[in-house]
């Protein structure tokens, strides 16, 4: 298990200075709305690939009196490492360089700790999910690729700024047939590429899903699937047949895309459709309470995927998880979190919700600025 047995903050969000040791396989972070806890658990998030759970500028982490740098530092437990990121001091033009540091040696970026730390988590943004746009259900699906698939991160980025080059040439210079064949062909491999990670993990995560399935589990198991045009193209022909077709709609489609001002069809167009299995309907059509419940059994099977592909059981952080639970789904959600083998960081305002935690888990009363385990 990858666990955290020391955190430590330096001019970070609302803490100035923070030393806490871990002990718990589940930690509690208890305290009022507004102290603090879930900055804790943005610390964490920024030891995985990306932009953490709040999806925030590094700028806006430091702390406001501070000089605008920050960092943040967990020693993984049985001595397996010190990991460590932040903000540097401005230079002399104003830009400060995001630092990466594996016991005391500098890294690339936050990708180099894939090989010690892998994170899952559940933020109340998601509550919606299954009801938002379809833009939301792509970055759900596009984080549950990256904790098994750190090179994801590069291969949709990449294919991002291929896109706007593509919609750049078809606004500024339409006629630039060569130009556009040259970025088309890179949108389209770049384009599989990405397509084919998400349909591999959507297999996996369906598979283990299915492994680990009870009727009688108070979070209900989800039937999910991949919808789109090039999500078809994927899943019916080899990889460079695939690329050639995409490649097709791409040319097909100038006008319309030119027209829209942006790409139409690739992967940024496709969905994740998830379905309530028991009741086999669309999981928006349940009440908000299946909802939880069922993206609440999505992230635990998303937890066991990742111990079994990685090989290192996940730092699962769920931000205010219990609180519209009813006591029968909190007692399950404590169990079935022991049962994980992982280190879980979950959130609260009221004590009384982590009344029936296990032995041995460590709650952490949260104050601003402070942190103490009681």
């Amino acid at each position: 298990m990858a666990a955290v047995a020391r955190l430590i903050l330096q001019d970070f969000r609302s803490y100035e200075a923070l030393d806490l040791p871990v002990e718990g396989q589940l930690v509690a972070l208890i305290g009022e709305n507004g102290a603090g806890k879930t900055n804790i658990l943005e610390a964490l998030s920024l030891f995985a690939p990306g932009r953490g759970l709040r999806r925030a500028e590094l700028t806006a982490m430091a702390r406001q009196g501070g000089d605008g740098s920050f960092a943040a530092s967990v020693t993984l437990a049985d001595e397996a490492g010190r990991l460590g990121i932040g903000l540097g001091p401005a230079d002399a033009e104003g830009r400060r360089p995001r630092l990466a540091r594996i016991d005391g040696a500098t890294v690339g970026s936050a990708l180099a700790f894939s090989d010690y730390l892998r994170l899952v988590w559940l933020t109340p943004d998601l509550d919606g999910l299954f009801r938002g746009a379809a833009g939301d259900r792509r970055r759900f699906l596009d984080r549950l690729v990256l904790a098994i698939d750190p090179g994801h991160a590069t291969r949709s980025n990449a294919l991002e700024r291929a896109l706007r080059s593509r919609n750049r040439i078809l606004e500024e210079s339409p006629g630039q047939g060569q130009w556009l064949d040259a970025v088309e062909r890179e949108v389209a491999e770049l384009g599989v590429a990405v397509a084919a990670a998400r349909a591999e993990a959507v297999a996996r995560l369906s598979a283990i899903i299915a492994e680990t399935r009870d009727e009688a589990s108070p979070f209900p198991h989800a039937d999910i699937a991949l919808s789109g045009e090039i999500d078809a193209l994927v899943a019916s022909l080899p990889a460079v047949d695939a690329e050639d077709a995409y490649r097709d709609l791409l040319r097909q489609g100038r006008h319309r895309d030119r027209a829209a001002g942006r790409t139409l069809a690739g992967p940024q167009a496709s969905d994740l459709d998830v379905r309530h299995g028991p009741k086999d309907i669309p999981a928006g059509q349940g009440s908000t309470g299946e909802q939880k419940a069922l993206l609440i059994g999505l992230v635990l099977a998303h937890a066991r995927l990742v111990a079994a592909m990685s090989g290192i059981a996940p730092l699962v952080l769920l931000d205010e998880i219990a609180a519209h639970l009813d006591p029968r789904r909190r007692a399950a959600l404590y169990e079935g979190l022991t049962g994980l083998g992982c280190q879980v960081w979950m959130t609260g305002a009221d004590a009384a919700l982590f009344a029936d935690l296990p032995a041995g888990a460590q709650r952490v009363r949260v104050e601003m600025g402070r942190a103490v385990t009681e």
